[in-house]
């Protein structure tokens, strides 16, 4: 953790004027308090628990989705209690953010993990941003036929929410196991802790009445994969640093979800920025983000989805990477596994599945 944040960039002004109006507006009650936030954890706690009580009288088609908006929503809370929210002391932001309502990723990973991902200097890099979808030039070349299938599907809209959360859990599963069969005792413990509370999660689910495979199959496999509507398209490998994050000007459920990463080159220039800030300071300050990140600007999700439903974002080989500098020494194998990783698996699936029918034509 403490190299992922000696890692991440400080906050970047846009001016002396913007610096100072911001400080105003942190030294008020509401920012100090940060009440908005408190209320965000307490909705998403109270919300859960109230749902799992209530399930049988809810029943699955009510009951399923409001589960499914409110692990996503805690997923984006726990986004923001890894920015220091709303506690000054990590340790315990991360007490607040360390059940497993969603599932899948254990805090601690996903804290390393995304503050490595504010290094900008290497935003979209594969080999250094743990959350690049793009591919190194020597990987892509490699890759077969069907594995560039796959990734074609996971490029579109609905691909990104279908496919992209089984990417994403057969990547982490695969670089976690390699960790712990290292006998690297800090992944050893994180995932002791994670499995502990899930199994509570589920035994609490059990009680009330739903199957622990429902709640990990239809909940939080579906909550992760509306998660994923945010990063879609996020970030664009170009030259310039600031030009790589997205103002998505969507609408308020979206950023109430998201609680307003929509307008994500601000949250890259200010990464300590409380969530409910993130919209004030785009709002005084809109055309120079714009005219910052070169016009990289969305009118809402429903572009992506108009665009992209079942058409494929350019994101595959890294437009801005040398292949000599992939194949060096010293980039071998070095990097942060990022959501590209899973690709070795694929691969290896897919030439035993072709070997295997071989042998009956």
């Amino acid at each position: 953790m403490k190299k992922a944040i000696r890692g991440m960039r400080s906050s970047h002004y846009l001016h002396v004027e913007q610096q100072s109006r911001i400080g105003a507006w942190k030294r008020q009650w509401v920012w100090r308090s940060e009440l908005p936030t408190w209320c965000v954890l307490i909705a998403i706690y109270a919300g859960w628990a109230l749902v799992v009580y209530h399930w049988e009288q809810l029943g699955k088609w009510l009951g399923t989705p409001l589960l499914v908006l409110l692990a996503c929503w805690y997923m984006s809370l726990q986004h923001e209690l890894i920015h220091g929210h709303p506690t000054r002391w990590p340790r315990v932001n991360q007490l607040l953010g360390l059940m497993p309502l969603a599932v899948w990723y254990p805090f601690g990973i996903y804290r390393d993990s995304h503050l490595a991902h504010h290094r900008d200097a290497s935003l979209t890099h594969p080999l250094e941003d743990p959350e690049s979808y793009y591919f190194s030039e020597c990987r892509w070349k490699n890759s077969s036929a069907m594995w560039r299938r796959v990734i074609w599907l996971r490029n579109t809209f609905f691909g990104r929410m279908i496919i992209g959360p089984a990417l994403g859990i057969g990547a982490l599963v695969k670089g976690e196991l390699g960790d712990i069969m290292q006998g690297e005792s800090k992944k050893i413990a994180m995932w002791l802790i994670h499995l502990s509370l899930l199994g509570l999660i589920l035994w609490i689910v059990q009680l009330a009445g739903m199957s622990a495979w429902w709640y990990l199959l239809a909940i939080s496999y579906p909550a992760l994969g509306l998660a994923m509507v945010r990063s879609f398209y996020e970030h664009r490998a170009v030259d310039d640093p600031s030009a790589r994050s997205i103002i998505n000007e969507a609408a308020w459920p979206w950023r109430l979800l998201f609680l307003n990463l929509n307008y994500h080159i601000v949250h890259h220039d200010l990464p300590s920025l409380p969530w409910y800030g993130l919209r004030k300071v785009y709002l005084a300050y809109r055309m120079e983000y714009r005219q910052r990140n070169q016009g990289f600007v969305v009118q809402g999700y429903s572009q992506w989805w108009r665009q992209y439903a079942w058409r494929s974002i350019n994101v595959t080989q890294h437009p801005l990477m040398a292949l000599t500098r992939d194949e060096s020494p010293e980039h071998l194998g070095s990097g942060d596994r990022n959501n590209n990783d899973e690709e070795p698996l694929w691969q290896e699936i897919y030439l035993w599945d072709a070997r295997f029918w071989h042998l009956w034509r």
